[in-house]
């Protein structure tokens, strides 16, 4: 009889911990670009409570910093397990300092020690920072946030191998525009891809345009994207190549802008290196908006540079009007379900939008 009870309870445990983890799984991915004024700061908080943040920002005042942990606080956050720091320029690494003093952080990541003079202060202090707890990324490797797959497309070396998400043979390589690769720290940086179920996100960072053709060109090897945010903060003089923006066709991009950094950029000096190509929208903005199967398009920030409501998407749909003192850096976020709905809220209006991931 004894022997019976212990059983029994045994599987009443088991079958409260099976319940526990489906529960578990079957919640959330929640996503919060945070405004670091045109630098680049993303948190994931995984259907499991672990989050994940991609470059923290600049160092100014430790302004970003404070955006960061006021972000983290409001998802519940009491540590950020995971942080991941595409490239050493200062608008990805410059808040790390602050923020590691504000909030504990447990593992680090990075593309490695391949750096320009002008970033080795920044490399140094990172890697005083992460000291035991720092990782060196490769093309192919996962980072083990629970509930989700992160994987890294590029770092520092080659490409990954093999195509993810339905990647395939990309017939918009023929002919398409190539430019030379840009300064080493924008050719060197993390590319994430993180897929919960159906729903599939990438940002490639400040990625270049000769990385970008390495990720698309003969093989398309990001497939199709639901979610993307775009790189180098949407000023795409040297990024956002056709061939790849029309191979992994996203149905929703977010610019990770600032109100005088990123789109609005001018782009009539591209550094083409090909003169036989078929002629593609040159203006950052529009190149996105026309792109086929696009549902929408958010802002950071509108745009300062080219203020025209033409090179800008619907007001409702971006985060920051102004800058300076009047500037509320209101972040944006979303909100993706086990079935693959997924919607972006603007913080300072409230507007949301829900998109189903195809």
């Amino acid at each position: 009889m004894q022997r019976f009870l212990l059983s029994a309870v045994a599987i009443a445990a088991l079958t409260l911990t099976a319940g526990a983890a489906v529960t578990a799984q079957s919640g959330d991915l929640k996503i919060t670009w945070i405004d670091v004024e045109g630098g680049a700061s993303t948190l994931f908080v995984s259907p499991t409570g672990e989050s994940l943040l991609f470059d923290t920002g600049y160092p100014d005042g430790d302004r970003d910093a404070k955006r960061i942990f006021a972000a983290a606080q409001k998802a519940g956050l009491t540590k950020i397990d995971h942080v991941v720091i595409s490239h050493w320029h200062g608008d990805h690494v410059g808040g790390l300092e602050a923020l590691s003093k504000m909030i504990p952080i447990g593992k680090f990541y990075d593309h490695g020690d391949g750096v320009e003079p002008a970033d080795k202060a920044r490399h140094d202090l990172y890697v005083a920072i992460a000291g035991a707890n720092r990782t060196i990324l490769k093309a192919g490797d996962t980072i083990p946030l629970r509930g989700v797959q992160v994987r890294v497309l590029v770092s520092e070396g080659p490409v990954i191998a093999n195509p993810v998400n339905g990647g395939g043979p990309n017939r918009l390589c023929a002919g398409a525009p190539l430019q030379a690769p840009a300064a080493p720290e924008n050719i060197r940086m993390v590319a994430l891809s993180i897929t919960y179920n159906n729903f599939k996100y990438a940002s490639l960072a400040d990625s270049d345009w000769s990385r970008e053709m390495d990720l698309a060109c003969p093989v398309n090897k990001l497939g199709h994207v639901n979610l993307y945010t775009i790189n180098r903060h949407g000023g795409l003089d040297n990024s956002g190549a056709p061939a790849l923006l029309g191979a992994i066709a996203p149905q929703v991009i977010v610019l990770n802008n600032g109100p005088r950094k990123g789109l609005g950029q001018k782009v009539e000096n591209l550094k083409i290196i090909n003169a036989n190509y078929t002629p593609y929208e040159t203006h950052s903005y529009l190149r996105l908006a026309k792109l086929p199967g696009i549902e929408g398009v958010w802002q950071a920030h509108k745009s300062l540079i080219d203020p025209d409501p033409a090179h800008n998407t619907a007001p409702d749909m971006i985060a920051n009007l102004e800058e300076g003192a009047g500037d509320a850096g209101n972040p944006l976020t979303a909100t993706v379900t086990a079935d693959g709905k997924f919607t972006i809220t603007n913080t300072r209006n409230n507007f949301s939008k829900t998109y189903t991931a195809k």
